[in-house]
């Protein structure tokens, strides 16, 4: 079996499309409120019914990030939260025993400063499944791509409405899956979408081999339904993180029943975002 079959993440979409099922994939910034109740977090998410999920490295000028992940961001940041931190995360989730495939979401400077071949290494060690990195353009990611298919972590691309030959162009070489944007400018909770999100997700899937997710803006369940029957997964990241600085209060706590009761309450709100079969 070579390394891309083995990947985890193409496993989950294989069982999922057998059951008529769409992915749940949360993303959490890591490090929000401390490393610790991260841990915690990615714990709940997979009992809330994640499939897969993305653990965001906490980033001082983000691209890609709307207001609430940039305040996610800056709290982590506090704590002097790094790149290896994250992955630690993700190490200390394993052995909690949470199964689900992770993926790091990160900028590409951490990891051109920590040195690709050495990235990859410990992405390998962590158990990662994949990588995003939204400010790295197709045009210049042939290093970092030619590392990853030899390591066997899927380089996951993003693609935004444009013209239909650099979608084709974008979805063709995915690996994993390929990150649909569904509505223009950075991410954040939205009440309407792209105009022409069907046809643009039609264009992305004729393109791709891989599975097609949604992302940017999906805050809530009936989002995530009307999502669920044009594409494999939606990813829910803003919606998620709010929820836990609504919860700091309760998270911070020294106390572990009212940190708990906090973890409980952002638990919740993930399971309620969790589509229903598309068999019906």
């Amino acid at each position: 079996m070579s390394l891309a079959t083995a990947n985890k993440i193409d496993a989950v979409f294989a069982e999922l499309k057998a059951k008529g099922e769409t992915a749940l994939i949360p993303f959490l910034t890591m490090g929000d409120p401390d490393l610790a109740v991260s841990v915690e977090l990615v714990q709940a998410s997979e009992a809330a019914g994640a499939h897969m999920i993305e653990l965001g490295v906490p980033y001082s000028d983000p691209l890609a990030d709307g207001p609430v992940i940039q305040r996610a961001s800056e709290r982590a940041l506090t704590n002097k939260i790094s790149l290896i931190d994250c992955m630690g995360v993700a190490a200390e989730a394993r052995r909690r025993g949470v199964q689900m495939p992770f993926i790091l979401f990160t900028y590409f400077n951490p990891a051109l400063q920590l040195g690709l071949e050495r990235f990859f290494a410990l992405l390998k060690e962590h158990d990662f499944s994949g990588v995003i990195i939204p400010d790295l353009p197709i045009e210049e990611d042939g290093e970092v791509r030619a590392i990853a298919e030899r390591t066997g972590i899927h380089l996951i691309p993003l693609v935004a409405p444009t013209s239909e030959a650099r979608v084709e162009r974008i979805a063709s070489k995915a690996r994993g899956f390929v990150y649909c944007v569904s509505s223009l400018g950075v991410t954040g909770v939205r009440s309407s979408f792209h105009e022409g999100i069907e046809s643009f997700l039609a264009t992305v899937r004729n393109a791709a081999s891989v599975p097609i997710c949604v992302g940017f803006g999906i805050s809530s369940r009936e989002q995530a339904e009307r999502f669920s029957g044009l594409c494999d997964g939606v990813i829910v990241g803003s919606a998620i993180v709010r929820q836990v600085e609504e919860a700091l209060p309760q998270l911070r706590s020294p106390d572990e029943a009212v940190r708990r009761a906090g973890v409980d309450a952002v638990r919740s709100f993930i399971a309620g975002l969790k589509p229903r079969s598309r068999r019906s």
